[in-house]
């Protein structure tokens, strides 16, 4: 026998253990009927309460004229109970949501468009350099339009009264002696300068007044394309308009973020009221910046406004001939002009303040279309054709895509005086170094209002052309050109795109272009 089978102990667990499972399990097997019994049961008068309530609902809801069951889908607007004298107002958390959605809707928007009147300028100037730069003001103050501004001057200057109603009012800055000023490499003016919008809504005068706009003596403003972007922003809200240096240079030493002063920048009234209040203050926190403009630039960054870019405000920090820049002007409004003593002057043979006056003949004909280009081609002779409409027509030799005479080629050089291509903030292309590649130009000579068409001609430079040996029609032959185009005031209106120019006729010594917009299907393409 085995040792187990003589084990009382053993006998005794396991006989235990037998009857324990077998009960287990009989126990098991009488509750789970019962149990299964207890849900359908608990399931189906769910169901039917459930259901029940369903169907009042819905009749409840026919008797009130059929409204939607979930209208929780389609929130209505709850107005909120006005409190009454003695009354308790109690605010549930769908009047306080509904308070909430209501406060923070837009306000409607004024119908009345933004006018010149409706703007106040601040001019920066110095009196040693006033005699030669209120020319530049001159060229753009209208008055009799009922412009506003000041221009804020470091010391008294020589007035004569045949100028009080060509020139914007002069008065002398405030003292700005209790701001510090550490940057060993700036000059203190630049404090005055930056307090220019606050100390001209210190004046008062304010009435009507939706933007502040600030400039240079020596920046000249095309005011119809100002007025034509302000349009474009809601005065009432915070803004603070502008653009950048041509120099990635300046931009990384300052900021990408920063309207630089001498190109121009707008700010609105509600933005410059804000300003005032804490610009002093703001000021002294920055005793180390260079300029005028990171001063402003900074405060703004204490406010939490960004700059809002428009292309069409030009610093200009360049050197030299500005024939590459203005020949493919971008694609928007041309705002502003500033460096003038330091670029040429953008017609040859002229000076700076003549050569701006005769700019001005295609800009009171057509402001909105002013330096725009267009690109088209003469497909029996085998040019390309870049027009930018009152200043120059250029021909090239060959075909050209527009890809690439959209760029601005560099006949100028950077705020360093260097030739570098990487110092842009911009795309440039190269002058070109193939004779036969360069360019033959035709500068703007007159302009008129025909029929209510401008009719504008342009007449060739006078200068040396290197020997081609293509064997094509050649260009030097051409005198005038002569283009058409109906003025287009709301061109700004629609989605910006340029214009297109189409080849009329073309004879050995002239041509013919008409200018405007795209025709469906029209691209610039051979």
């Amino acid at each position: 026998m085995k040792a187990g089978q003589n084990n009382p102990e053993k006998f005794i667990w396991d006989s235990m253990r037998s009857t324990s499972v077998v009960g287990a399990a009989s126990s098991q097997g009488k509750a789970l009927p019962k149990l299964m019994v207890w849900l359908i049961l608990f399931v189906s008068a769910t169901y039917v309460v459930y259901a029940l309530k369903l169907v009042s609902t819905s009749h409840a809801a026919a008797a009130c004229g059929g409204e939607d069951l979930f209208s929780n889908r389609h929130p209505q607007t709850v107005r909120l109970a006005e409190p009454t004298a003695g009354n308790d107002t109690i605010t549930t958390a769908a009047a306080v949501s509904s308070k909430t959605l209501t406060t923070t809707t837009p306000p409607p928007q004024s119908n009345d468009r933004t006018g010149v009147e409706h703007i106040v300028f601040g001019i920066a100037a110095s009196a040693k350099l006033w005699e030669k730069r209120k020319e530049y003001i001159k060229l753009w103050w209208k008055p009799e339009n009922r412009m506003r501004g000041i221009v804020w001057l470091d010391k008294p200057v020589r007035t004569y009264r045949n100028e009080t109603q060509t020139l914007p009012e002069l008065r002398i800055s405030g003292d700005t002696s209790q701001f510090a000023y550490k940057n060993k490499q700036g000059h203190r003016s630049a404090i005055r300068i930056s307090r220019i919008v606050s100390e001209t809504l210190r004046l008062g005068n304010t009435d009507n007044v939706r933007w502040f706009v600030m400039g240079d003596d020596d920046t000249v403003f095309v005011t119809d394309n100002l007025v034509r972007i302000l349009n474009k922003y809601d005065h009432n809200q915070y803004y603070y308009i502008g653009s950048l240096s041509e120099s990635h240079l300046q931009n990384i030493y300052f900021s990408y973020g920063m309207a630089y002063g001498g190109g121009g920048f707008a700010i609105s009234y509600p933005l410059a009221k804000a300003l005032e209040k804490m610009q002093d203050k703001c000021i002294q926190r920055y005793p180390g910046l260079y300029g005028s403009d990171d001063r402003m630039q900074a405060c703004m960054a204490e406010l939490g406004v960004p700059l809002t870019k428009e292309l069409g405000f030009h610093q200009y920090d360049v050197y030299g001939n500005l024939f590459g820049l203005l020949g493919a002007h971008p694609v928007t409004p041309l705002v502003s002009l500033h460096h003038l003593d330091v670029v040429e002057p953008i017609f040859p043979n002229m000076n700076q303040v003549a050569a701006l006056k005769h700019l001005k003949i295609p800009m009171d004909l057509d402001s909105a279309g002013l330096m725009q280009q267009s690109i088209c081609y003469d497909r029996s002779n085998g040019w390309t054709l870049s027009i930018s409409w009152g200043f120059a027509v250029q021909i090239f030799r060959g075909v050209l895509s527009p890809r690439e005479i959209e760029m601005p080629s560099r006949t100028f050089l950077n705020w360093y005086r260097r030739a570098d291509y990487t110092a842009y903030a911009f795309n440039t292309r190269p002058v070109m170094r193939n004779p036969c590649q360069k360019p033959f130009v035709f500068y703007m000579s007159s302009a008129k209002l025909e029929n209510n068409e401008t009719v504008s001609e342009y007449t060739r430079a006078r200068v040396p052309h290197p020997v081609c040996k293509w064997k094509m029609t050649e260009p030097d032959q051409v005198e005038r050109i002569e283009v058409y185009k109906k003025p287009d005031p709301h061109l700004w209106d629609r989605s910006p795109r340029r214009n297109c120019c189409r080849v009329l006729k073309s004879t050995k010594k002239s041509m013919v272009i008409d200018v405007g917009v795209c025709r469906e299907g029209e691209i610039s393409g051979t």
